[in-house]
């Protein structure tokens, strides 16, 4: 069993965009600018967006994080979306979910510039990705197809089978996981699928993307598979200090030892989620140089 060392490869990439940027201003060019949106102050994102700003700073980004409490109605926030969409400084910004419930989501992303919507969820986006055009790709499903290509992992008319038919995870995913030149062969199960066990015995690739802590057993899971955990829930814990901790859609242990590959949690997909989101910026910021 090989595990996937997510933190390793997205220091990897990292350091090549950090040259790139090095580049970029050697050469007088603007420097990318990241800006992130967001409302309340949920541990979870509050802590992801903290990493997303740290992770510029390391790479020679410019950042801008506005944090609003989560009282602010929907016509402010999307007032200050329409500043970000006019500033000639911020090459993209995201707005870091989930949302306060008073606040639609879909109408909030539908009011992000395409152009800058370098988490890649307006529908222009996704719309362009399926048809295999230039785009913004979800950053999650990015970074996925990432760590399969640099651990080499074959992909061509393998078994590809997703847990999960989120628009951020396992929709995109099923997408880019069936496009020429990664040819994988892709089932979509969910919630209402029949047969589920016997469908992930059936994969050569299984994508735990539900949100299900542990959900997946070893008797789902055929010898030599890949699995890939998608999943990272905050459980308690007495065994850190924070009280909590991450977890996976995995049943790790009893699971690995039949794996070929396998991603842990945390440190598997989840440093690759960010890493997408610099590359997406970057590409924003070269499409304006």
């Amino acid at each position: 069993m090989i595990l996937i060392d997510g933190k390793a490869i997205a220091e990897q990439i990292k350091q090549e965009i950090a040259e790139e940027v090095r580049q970029i201003k050697l050469k007088g060019y603007k420097i990318p600018h990241l800006a992130a949106i967001l409302v309340g102050n949920d541990g979870g994102s509050l802590s992801y967006v903290t990493h997303k700003v740290k992770d510029c700073e390391e790479i020679g980004f410019k950042s801008t994080l506005l944090h609003f409490e989560d009282n602010i109605s929907q016509n402010f926030l999307l007032n200050e979306i329409d500043k970000l969409n006019n500033n000639p400084d911020v090459d993209g910004f995201i707005v870091q979910l989930p949302l306060p419930k008073h606040i639609d989501e879909q109408t909030i992303i539908n009011a992000i510039q395409p152009s800058k919507d370098v988490d890649g969820f307006h529908p222009v986006n996704v719309g362009k990705m399926v048809l295999g055009l230039p785009a913004f790709i979800s950053a999650t499903p990015l970074g996925i197809v990432e760590l399969l290509k640099r651990y080499r992992i074959p992909t061509q008319g393998k078994h590809i089978v997703i847990l999960g038919r989120s628009n951020i995870v396992g929709r995109p995913l099923s997408i880019l996981l069936s496009q020429k030149g990664i040819d994988g062969t892709v089932t979509v199960a969910h919630s209402k699928t029949t047969n589920l066990k016997e469908l992930c015995l059936q994969a050569d690739i299984l994508v735990a993307a539900m949100g299900q802590p542990g959900f997946v057993t070893a008797d789902m899971v055929k010898h030599g598979s890949v699995v890939i955990d998608v999943g990272t829930t905050r459980v308690p814990s007495t065994e850190t200090k924070s009280g909590w901790k991450l977890v996976g859609d995995v049943q790790f242990d009893e699971v690995a030892p039949k794996c070929s590959y396998i991603t842990p949690v945390p440190g598997g997909v989840g440093p690759m989620t960010r890493i997408g989101l610099l590359k997406n910026t970057l590409q924003a910021a070269k499409s304006r140089s």
